[in-house]
């Protein structure tokens, strides 16, 4: 058989559609391993059907027994459709910077089982409110929920604004990601016991222990793959809600919180570089062995975030 020569214009436009992930900075992530986003349909400008998918075995977002999807890859989740729908969709360009003001998720852990093959979904998302500004979105609300196989896995919400980078730098002071008072203060972290946080590796715990019961300091190791995917001047939102989930579990030891639903309102940045605390300031026990657990993070004596978190403790 001879070699023959290839055929004229076989080039990438020819090859069949194949699934794929959307462009890892739709979503500001730099590694494609934690982009969850493979299409987008739109029905007009406010509705969209995307598509996406949940690996088997991801480092961060596993129960600990590996048996289920953990709740917070679903905040992920809607945190990133939110970001790729601005870009993609509603305007936004990719120098614009977010500000996430609240989000909110509910799961239905039955639909949440990880089997033979990853977990592929559909999300369906609706911009319930838009802020227009030269032709782009400059505020927007966005509900959504996700399904698998026609079950509903999760529902959710959120509320994000977008901020030019010359605006962004005013505001920011054109703070660096990375100083050395943020290092310092990452170094004397002393991780709790993975075990009292729901967690099973040590790198993944976020809090540190302070002399106030059900008070821990903010102190995740700076080098964490997936909390910091990239270089940024705060810390970021998962790191937020990471924080209070871990404060939750530590505050019920033995026992851990399963957060299947929570709510969580953003007021100002964490600053990388003083310390930030996160404290349980309400608990709710409810009938099943239901519990609902308040959060609140504060800086300089500024309240940063609070989430409320509510599922079993088995």
């Amino acid at each position: 058989m001879g070699l023959g020569t290839a055929p004229q214009g076989i080039g990438l436009s020819t090859l069949p559609r194949l699934t794929t992930t959307v462009p890892k900075e739709y979503v500001h992530r730099a590694c494609l391993a934690e982009v969850f986003l493979t299409g987008c349909t739109s029905h007009g400008r406010q509705n969209f059907s995307l598509t996406g998918q949940w690996p088997r075995a991801h480092t961060l977002f596993n129960s600990a027994d590996g048996s289920s999807h953990d709740p917070l890859q679903v905040a992920e989740t809607i945190r990133q459709a939110g970001m790729f729908l601005a870009h993609s969709e509603l305007g936004v360009s990719l120098s614009h910077r977010f500000v996430m003001w609240d989000l909110n998720y509910t799961t239905h852990p039955e639909n949440m089982d990880i089997t033979l093959t990853p977990t592929d979904f559909r999300l369906d998302a609706r911009c319930t409110e838009i802020t227009w500004r030269r032709g782009a979105a400059s505020w927007m609300r966005l509900e959504m929920s996700i399904h698998r196989d026609g079950a509903l896995v999760a529902h959710g919400a959120g509320s994000l604004s977008t901020i030019p980078p010359a605006v962004y730098n005013r505001l920011r002071a054109n703070r660096e990601p990375w100083s050395g008072e943020a290092f310092a203060i990452a170094e004397s972290r002393r991780p709790i016991a993975p075990s009292a946080v729901g967690r099973t590796s040590t790198a993944d715990v976020v809090l540190t222990a302070t002399d106030t019961p059900d008070r821990w300091l903010l102190t995740p190791d700076l080098t964490h793959p997936i909390f910091f995917d990239h270089a940024d001047d705060h810390l970021p939102g998962m790191v937020l809600l990471e924080g209070a989930r871990q404060a939750a579990c530590a505050a019920l030891a033995p026992r851990q919180l399963k957060p299947t639903s929570g709510s969580t309102q953003f007021f100002r940045y964490a600053e990388l570089d003083r310390p930030c605390s996160v404290e349980v300031t309400r608990l709710a026990p409810e009938s099943a062995g239901i519990m609902t657990v308040e959060v609140t993070g504060r800086q300089d004596e500024e309240t940063v975030f609070v989430s409320t978190l509510t599922g079993p403790t088995p």
